[in-house]
This record gives C-alpha cells, sequence and structure tokens, in this order.
C-alpha cells in the first residue's frame, strides 16, 4: 500500500520516464475526493475509452457525463502517446470490482493473471476501486478492430512504469479493468500479460527517456512568434489544424499571415479544451500548442 503521489511528483516520475505529457487546466485539484477515499493506493488500472479523437476523449473523461461526472481517470492516452493529465485523486474509472483481485494485487502474487473477477460495481462487498488505482484511459473504440500505434502502447508501459517505479511495486501492481470486475472487458486490443512483461522488461533496466526521433508535431515556437504577427507555414498549418477541430472562424483560408481570424480560431480551440477568461484569448500557448499537434514537415 502507498500514499498517493503528490502532482508535482507524478509529473517528476512521468517526465524521468520519458513519456509525453499535456497539463490540462485544473487537473491538479480535479478530483471527487469528496465522495470517497483516495488511497491508500495499490496499482494502476488500465481502460479503452469506447472513443475516438483526442479532443473529444480528453474532454469527456475530464467532465464525464450527467451520471458519472469526472474526472473519469488521472489521464488519457491518445494513440500518438502523449498522455493527457485530467485528474489528480479519487476518480470515477474502476467502480466496484473483485476484493481477491484486489488482495492479489497487494501481495503481487498471481501467475499470469490475476484470478478471474466474481465482484463488480454494485456487488455486495465489491472493493471501491477508485481509492485504490490510479486510472489511464487509452483512446480506442474497443471493438477489437481499432489500432494500438506502437506509440500509444509505448505510453502506455512507460506512465505503468514510472508508477510502479515511484511506489516500488512490480508490473504485478498494473491490471486492465477486465481483470478487476467481471462487467468489463477493456482494455481490448492487447494482453495484459504482454504488457505487464513489457512493464517488468523496463524496470528491470532503470528509467530511460526516449531516443530522439524527428519530432512528430511542430514544438511551441514562443509567444513572441504569434504577437509579431508572422507570416510563415507555420501558421497555415495551425490553421488547419483549427479547421479539422472544428475551430473555425476563417472566412478564407487559413493563410501564412497571422491575421484576427487566426487569434479567434485559436480562443475557439482554447476553449474546446476547457480554458477560460485570459488563457482563451486566442493567442497560443505551451499546453493548448502541444494539444492541438500541428504536423511536422521538414
Amino acid at each position: 500500500m502507498a500514499t498517493p503521489l503528490t502532482a508535482d511528483r507524478l509529473l517528476t516520475a512521468l517526465r524521468a520516464e520519458g513519456v509525453d505529457i499535456v497539463e490540462h487546466p485544473g487537473w491538479r485539484t480535479h478530483n471527487r475526493n469528496h465522495k470517497g477515499a483516495w488511497g491508500p493506493l495499490n496499482g494502476v488500472l488500465i481502460h479503452h475509452t469506447v472513443t475516438s479523437g483526442t479532443a473529444g476523449s480528453v474532454r469527456l473523461c475530464s467532465n464525464g457525463y450527467a451520471a458519472l461526472p469526472g474526472p473519469l481517470c488521472h489521464g488519457v492516452i491518445d494513440k500518438e502517446g502523449t498522455v493527457h493529465l485530467v485528474g489528480n485523486g479519487r476518480a470515477n474509472h474502476a467502480g466496484g470490482g473483485d476484493p481477491a483481485v484486489l488482495r492479489r494485487v497487494i501481495a503481487e502474487d498471481y501467475g499470469d493473471r490475476p484470478p478471474a473477477p466474481a465482484f463488480h460495481d454494485g456487488s455486495p462487498g465489491a472493493a471501491d476501486g477508485n481509492a485504490r488505482f490510479y486510472g489511464f484511459e487509452c483512446v480506442n473504440l474497443g471493438d477489437g478492430k481499432d489500432p494500438w500505434p506502437d506509440a500509444q502502447l509505448d505510453a502506455v508501459e512507460r506512465v505503468s512504469a514510472a508508477i510502479c517505479r515511484a511506489h516500488g511495486w512490480s508490473a504485478k501492481a498494473v491490471i486492465g479493468h477486465v481483470e478487476w470486475s467481471d462487467q468489463k472487458i477493456d482494455p481490448r486490443g492487447f494482453t495484459m500479460p504482454a504488457l505487464r512483461t513489457r512493464i517488468a522488461n523496463r524496470l528491470a533496466k532503470g528509467a530511460t527517456a526516449k531516443t530522439p526521433t524527428t519530432p512528430r508535431h511542430q514544438p511551441f515556437p514562443g509567444a513572441s512568434f504569434f504577437t509579431a504577427r508572422p507570416s510563415s507555414p507555420l501558421v497555415t498549418a495551425m490553421g488547419r489544424r483549427l479547421v479539422a477541430e472544428g475551430c473555425s472562424a476563417y472566412r478564407t483560408g487559413p493563410g501564412p499571415r497571422w491575421t484576427e481570424a487566426d487569434r479567434l480560431s485559436y480562443a475557439a480551440w482554447q476553449h474546446k479544451l476547457g480554458f477560460r477568461g485570459a488563457d482563451a484569448d486566442g493567442w497560443p500557448g505551451h499546453a493548448s500548442w502541444t494539444a492541438l499537434k500541428v504536423p511536422y514537415t521538414v
């Protein structure tokens, strides 16, 4: 059993493991602690979202819905391997599960798989998983056909290893929702034993950053780049991404010259991410730019 990591310690652990992170507004204090316990912590629970698209999946996991308020996890892992932090504390992700599974996870004493769960949320005697597990939702339809890109699986491995390393847990502290509740099937599309093998191998080697590669997305050029009202292919690429995300105030274009239409379109993107007030003024910042994923071109 372990005391929950603070937001700062979680960030440190994830970054040391080479995880690409986007911090979404208010994540450090976004939780359901007023509804129940948060801790002691015993492991990491992996899910799939049954959704597609990063922005919508992150928004759903942060806000939740009428029957289940957010946050619905601590982080959303998108298909390109970025981890979007949306909560810190108790989150509505695990629900009730099998006490026998919890005992085996605490002891880190089982074979390839924990015992098949026989409890679920609402079962008499079910264990409160929201108090005991960090939760990560992976963007995937969960139909067995939606692919799991290597970058996404690498991020699941790194996130899990980072938390296990921070707490001194083995890979057996990481389970899937399907292994916790007899009413769940997630994550579907890879096996948890295979994931635990990857995590165990990473833990044995020590924390490692990612091997530098050609960037998949344009790095944030700095706020001054935009306030100088540049003419650049980067502005065109940004505008095309904003249009693709449904955040367009353009009458024509977008084009390379930064205009008021770019600022208004970007403000709509910031609002879509959950930013408000001065944080949604239409001038790009590091967090919103990283989430936009403007394509990298040589």
